[in-house]
């Protein structure tokens, strides 16, 4: 049963090879060498005598030597691909080939069919001279073990040229006591670990390099399971794969985390199989492992030396580019923009003659750590040399969001730069270029963003530039913009016009809507839909929101102050006003300009409603138990769900002017327009419709149902002065229905 199993396991040992590491492979040589002898074995013998290798200093000796070629002892030499360039006599007496036959063929031709993994013994060194017993074909077909004395060869400037290689015959003569006691003590002396399990999977056996890997002794493993190294790291699939093997599968390989006896975790190559008796049963298993920590540790040296700038620790170039591609291949899948931003920090030369490149090193990595905390986590910062950084924007919703980012990255490295005791000032010019208008693979999209970053540092204006002259153009527009209106809210040159409200059952006016316009000095009323765009990207919404809440709320308490009772006025909330804080802000403003909440609505838009129902109802129930009434503007046109107004505590729904503007003729218009206003009726809601210009629509309207209407019919936005007159004058749409 013995004489079974270990066969089974020399077979094992032989498939296991061909997936194995280097040196790994070479123990499993080995092992199945011992495996094979341990079958006629019947006790431990002394130490086999066994023939010393030839050194590898003789084997430089030979390769110095100038009648090499000649001599006895087989030897040949090999490029560093592994072609034979030299083939003497001896070699020709060991494997039958002529050197006519062998030089200018790959090495491999001496191999075996089992030796077919790709890895070439003659050529792995991990120093400059190694020795290894392997088994080689002669040209008639036989098999032969040989030893073989590897030296690497180099020229005068000490560069590798190729490998040396002695090759001495090993005799297999031994008896079979020798054979088990050799064998025994190279399955001992492996670098690989050795554990053997019977059919239970309990520990039976492990060699010193387990326990040198593990920390375990036989004392400690026997009797139990290979859990024992369970790192927890791994899934399932391990689990089941490993104990498939151990149950008769094929092996199973693979690299795995194990945990050393005193917890520490660590990276192992790993072969499990199992051995069968005369019967076929299972009787052992045996796992065969290697520590390749310093190999990982190595190979992830090795990929940020590849892959990250040594200085700053971010990609570099490289990587950048992998990652660039990915990112356009994912957006151009999705069809959204992206851009790349080329950052040139500048002045560091004159830091650096200054005050040493230690201070310039260390002015550029805050630098880099300062423009990554102005970016999103998705978004990627490289190096690309010198003062030189990259940014990926992969998702931007428009194109202009690059520059936003643009301009956030110059206002923070637009102060000086602590470093030590010195406080330097840098300067910043940025490049930008968008896919997939600039261009559409990321060469030709660094190169775009490159030029555009050498254009902003010979301009005079702002210190970013577009690759494209349109996108320059329109992002200069767009900064002009943000930067009056900033001025706009300084200077006083925003004010309120007010669109009355009219009833379609009196006539009269019974509210208002608040608009905000701009006055410019220069080009006199700039539209909204210029402005209002602008001021939602940059975040400057939010100011002019609080700027009507505050105005609107000071007109209500002008116009008490004068005697005039005036109806509600809605005052429009941009998203990015409805937070937690809304409720105290209006009620600040309430109660500072002593206003009623019932003399104010406010008027929200459909995409507020998707950013989450939870949070957006408890504002908006806070809302209304002050007192404020909620309308829902330009119904329809964007998220419109029956959901909505069931769960939102809204008092006016608006029918925007789009569904308006083809009434009474337009069929589909018609149908929406009956929709909304029925479904209004049912849900108590007070129904408005926006932008009604002839009497056709207006009495359309009137005879579904709908409450109010808003347009030019009526009155187009006026200032607040022409409003108070409306008001006082009792001013009423001709052709209304009378009361009822």
């Amino acid at each position: 049963m013995v004489d079974e199993a270990i066969a089974h396991c020399q077979s094992l040992c032989r498939a296991a090879r061909s997936q194995a590491g280097i040196a790994l492979a070479a123990t499993l040589d080995r092992l199945d060498s011992a495996l094979g002898e341990l079958r006629n074995a019947s006790a431990p013998a002394a130490v086999g005598d066994r023939p010393p290798p030839p050194e590898a200093d003789e084997a430089a000796d030979g390769a110095d030597g100038a009648d090499w070629a000649d001599a006895a002892e087989a030897a040949l030499e090999l490029d560093l691909a592994g072609y034979v360039t030299a083939w003497n006599a001896g070699a020709v007496r060991m494997f039958g080939y002529t050197a006519g036959e062998a030089v200018g063929r790959h090495v491999l031709f001496l191999y075996t069919d089992d030796d077919g993994d790709g890895s070439i013994a003659e050529l792995v060194l991990e120093t400059d001279q190694a020795s290894a017993e392997v088994r080689r074909r002669t040209k008639s077909g036989d098999t032969i073990r040989v030893r073989l004395a590897i030296m690497l060869m180099t020229d005068g400037l000490g560069n590798a040229t190729g490998m040396h290689v002695r090759l001495g015959q090993v005799d297999e003569s031994l008896s079979a006591a020798e054979k088990a006691s050799l064998h025994a003590r190279i399955v001992e002396d492996t670098d690989q670990g050795v554990m053997i399990t019977d059919a239970s999977e309990r520990i039976v056996s492990v060699n010193g390099a387990f326990t040198r890997i593990t920390g375990y002794t036989l004392a400690d493993a026997a009797g139990k399971t290979p859990d024992l190294l369970c790192s927890g790291v791994h899934g399932e699939g391990f689990r089941a794969q490993a104990r498939a093997a151990m149950a008769g599968a094929a092996p199973w390989r693979g690299e795995i985390v194990g945990r050393r006896r005193n917890g520490e975790l660590f990276p192992q190559s790993v072969v499990v199989g199992a051995v069968r008796d005369a019967a076929g049963r299972i009787s052992h298993a045996f796992s065969l492992l290697t520590d390749i920590s310093v190999h990982k540790n190595a190979e992830a040296r090795m990929q940020r030396m590849a892959n990250y700038d040594a200085l700053t620790g971010l990609p570099n170039q490289g990587l950048l580019m992998q990652l660039l591609g990915q990112a356009m291949t994912e957006a151009r899948r999705n069809r959204e923009p992206g851009a790349l931003l080329v950052v040139e920090v500048t002045r560091l030369g004159a830091i650096a003659d200054t005050l040493g490149h230690d201070v310039g090193n260390a002015v550029l990595v805050e630098a880099g750590r300062l423009l990554r905390s102005r970016l999103r986590e998705g978004d990627i910062l490289a190096r690309l040399g010198g003062g030189k950084f990259a940014v990926a924007l992969p998702r931007i919703d428009r194109r202009e969001h690059a520059a936003l980012v643009a301009r956030k990255l110059v206002d923070v490295l637009s102060t000086p730069i602590a470093v030590g005791t010195h406080a330097l000032q840098v300067g910043t010019q940025v490049g930008i270029a968008v896919w997939p208008e600039d261009a559409e693979e990321p060469g030709a999209l660094l190169r775009g963003a490159d030029v555009a970053a050498m254009r902003a540092g010979a301009s005079m204006e702002p210190a970013l530039q577009f690759f494209s002259e349109e996108m320059n153009q329109r992002v200069r527009e767009h900064l002009r913009i943000e930067s009056e209106l900033r001025e706009a809210l300084a200077n006083g040159e925003l004010m309120l016009y007010y669109q009355p409200k009219v009833s379609l059952r009196s006539g009269r006016i019974v509210g208002a809507e608040a608009l905000l316009r701009w006055r410019h000095p220069v080009r006199g009323l700039v539209s909204p839909g210029v402005f209002i765009p602008v001021a939602e990207e940059t975040g400057l919404i939010t100011e002019l929101g609080n700027w009507v809440i505050e105005e609107a709320c000071g007109q209500i308490r002008r116009w008490r102050e004068a005697g005039l009772a005036m109806p509600p006025v809605a005052v429009n909330l941009s998203a990015r006003q409805f937070d937690r804080g809304l409720p105290q802000r209006m009620a600040d403003a309430l109660e500072r300009h002593q206003v009623r909440p019932e003399q104010i609505m406010l008027e929200i838009t459909e995409s507020l409603l998707v950013r989450g129902a939870e949070p957006v109802v408890a504002i908006m129930n806070e809302l209304v138990a002050m007192g404020l009434a909620l309308a829902l503007d330009d119904f329809g046109t964007g998220y419109s769900s029956l959901a909505y107004l069931k769960k939102f505590p809204i008092s006016t729904l608006k029918i925007d002017r789009a569904f308006v503007v083809g009434l009474p003729h337009e069929e589909n218009d018609c149908a929406i327009a009956r929709a909304i206003v029925t479904m209004g009726q049912q849900m108590r809601q007070e129904i408005v419709a926006e932008g009604v210009e002839t009497m056709d629509q207006m009495a359309f309207l009137r005879d579904l149902g709908c409450d109010q209407l808003q347009g030019y019919l009526f009155s187009q936005p006026v200032p607040a002065a022409d409003f108070e007159r409306m008001v006082r004058a009792g001013r009423r749409l001709a052709l209304a229905l009378p009361d009822r």
